[in-house]
């Protein structure tokens, strides 16, 4: 990058502190990114401050207005995709092309949103006495604090601060520190589409400085709505200190997403969504597939099919055709180093020509590239897990896939529901009776039939159950009740006191009329 990255506060950089993270390429580690300064409590609450100041003249911007800058982000995402992509690539080792996608998520959320800024419609309500009008509206919550994490850098955050603008919010965002580059690139094509200043800022700080600085911003009554993508963990404690403020806030937190695969599903496309879902992103998706849920019928061709699949599948530098690249950081290696040792003796591993970091010594057959330059690692196969096992119960976020067989569709449904989480199940099937019967008993805030666990839609709502979130959603018009208040009036122009459900004119019936 050339330069310190810092954050940048009412439109203005501020200094860079004694503070500071180096971000590194996890496909080439020792290929520095970018450094970034790190902001410290005080910081966040000087930026909530500034969005404070800022909001009043931002919301009182049109609402079709509001939109045409979000119409012109998303021109300037458009334009600078393939930058922006190769950005992403290179910071998080997300494939390019998986990258290119992620960005198109922002241009499409954009498109979405544009139209929404005429149509953050009201309603003129019918009085139950004459003379009197009465009215909704949809008002901004005021300054949303916005925290998410590095695994979809630029994509995740665009739920969040497209709508949030649009409804006429100021936002402070703190991005994962290790996707820094990501965020500045992404923060540069919003300023230039016109934000005033303060009305977004974009904040680099570390995990217990946010906290402590939201925990003062909430106290000052700076901040009105937070959204926080990221762990159960740290997404409960957010949860909790809001609470004591009488806010809900937006959660987006992990998943151990289920695929159930019945006797009559289509085995190819079963194991195809599996690949996919399992594998891709290095399986560092809150929507990645956790455990396939096969029936006992076909368990042993689908373990089969799916080691044929990954062991075939390029693993390798991301800017090559590749399934998956490197784990994001040292941090998320670490993560998954402890996950592989939840594999047990009882378990039967399958999927590559090893198990953990691939290197010389542990090599990686078809492996594209440098493995000892970054932080890769071979995709592993588990047959055999269970609800008793760790490795079935929690999130992995890594190249890791358990298999579990079932008798019965109830089994199978327990089986899915059992670890707590719900964001994200599929079932593969060809009858539509169990299809229903499934979509209806799962806990998941998302199905997909005959169709991977991971892949949302702009125009859908995203979001998770127990402990995958608090029910909040994201995207699509069901955003806008995370980012809005509604406001009732009503307007008395009769010239008298009407008084609600004792001044209403009575018609009586013959309730005892029979033919």
């Amino acid at each position: 990058m050339g330069t310190v990255l810092t954050s940048v506060i009412g439109g203005a950089r501020i200094p860079a502190g004694p503070r500071s993270y180096r971000s590194t390429d996890p496909s080439r580690t020792a290929d520095l990114v970018a450094e970034v300064s790190l902001a410290d409590a005080a910081g966040l609450v000087r930026a909530c401050r500034a969005a404070r100041a800022a909001q009043d003249a931002w919301r009182d911007v049109p609402a079709p207005v509001r939109g045409q800058v979000v119409g012109s982000i998303g021109r300037l995402v458009e334009a600078n995709k393939p930058a922006l992509a190769r950005v992403v690539a290179r910071e998080v080792g997300k494939p390019y092309a998986e990258a290119l996608g992620e960005v198109q998520e922002i241009a499409d959320t954009c498109a979405f949103f544009l139209g929404e800024g005429r149509r953050l419609y009201g309603r003129t309500v019918p009085s139950e006495m004459p003379d009197k009008q009465l009215f909704t509206f949809r008002d901004p919550v005021g300054v949303v604090a916005v925290i998410t994490a590095g695994n979809f850098p630029v994509a995740v955050p665009s739920w969040y601060i497209v709508p949030a603008l649009l409804c006429g919010n100021a936002v402070v965002w703190k991005p994962a520190e290790y996707a820094a580059a990501c965020a500045e690139a992404f923060y540069q094509l919003f300023a230039h589409a016109g934000l005033p200043d303060g009305v977004l800022n974009l904040l680099y700080a570390d995990g217990p400085e946010t906290y402590a600085g939201l925990e003062r911003a909430l106290g000052e009554g700076l901040v009105d709505k937070v959204g926080f993508t990221g762990s159960t963990d740290v997404g409960s404690r957010i949860g909790e200190l809001c609470g004591r403020h009488l806010q809900t806030p937006c959660l987006e937190l992990g998943g151990k997403n289920p695929m159930v695969v019945t006797e009559d599903a289509e085995l190819p496309l079963a194991v195809e969504g599996a690949l996919f879902s399992g594998f891709g992103t290095a399986g560092q998706r809150c929507t990645s597939l956790g455990t396939a849920i096969v029936h006992e019928s076909l368990h042993g061709a689908f373990v089969r099919q799916l080691d044929e699949a990954v062991r075939a599948a390029p693993v390798g530098d991301p800017f090559e055709d590749v399934l998956y690249g490197p784990l994001i950081s040292e941090r998320f290696a670490a993560g998954f180093e402890k996950t592989l040792g939840w594999i047990g003796g009882g378990h039967a591993v399958h999927g590559s020509s090893g198990t953990g970091r691939i290197t010389a010594a542990n090599p990686r057959a078809g492996f594209v590239g440098d493995p000892e330059a970054g932080l890769f690692y071979h995709p592993v196969i588990v047959d055999g897990v269970g609800p008793a096992d760790e490795l079935f119960m929690n999130e992995t976020f890594g190249p890791v896939v358990g298999v579990v067989p079932y008798r019965t569709l109830d089994e199978a449904i327990a089986l899915a529901n059992a670890p707590g989480y719900g964001l994200s199940a599929s079932i593969y099937t060809t009858d539509p009776a169990k299809v229903f019967r499934f979509r209806r008993r799962v806990s998941a805030g998302m199905v997909s039939v005959n169709n991977s666990t991971s892949g949302a839609e702009a125009h859908l709502p995203f979001g998770g159950n127990g402990r995958s979130g608090n029910g909040s959603r994201q995207s699509g018009v069901w955003v806008l009740d995370q980012f809005t208040r509604w406001q009732s009036m009503n307007w008395d122009h009769s010239g008298r006191l009407q008084k609600a459900q004792m001044d209403v004119l009575e018609i009586v019936p013959d309730l005892g009329f029979r033919l």
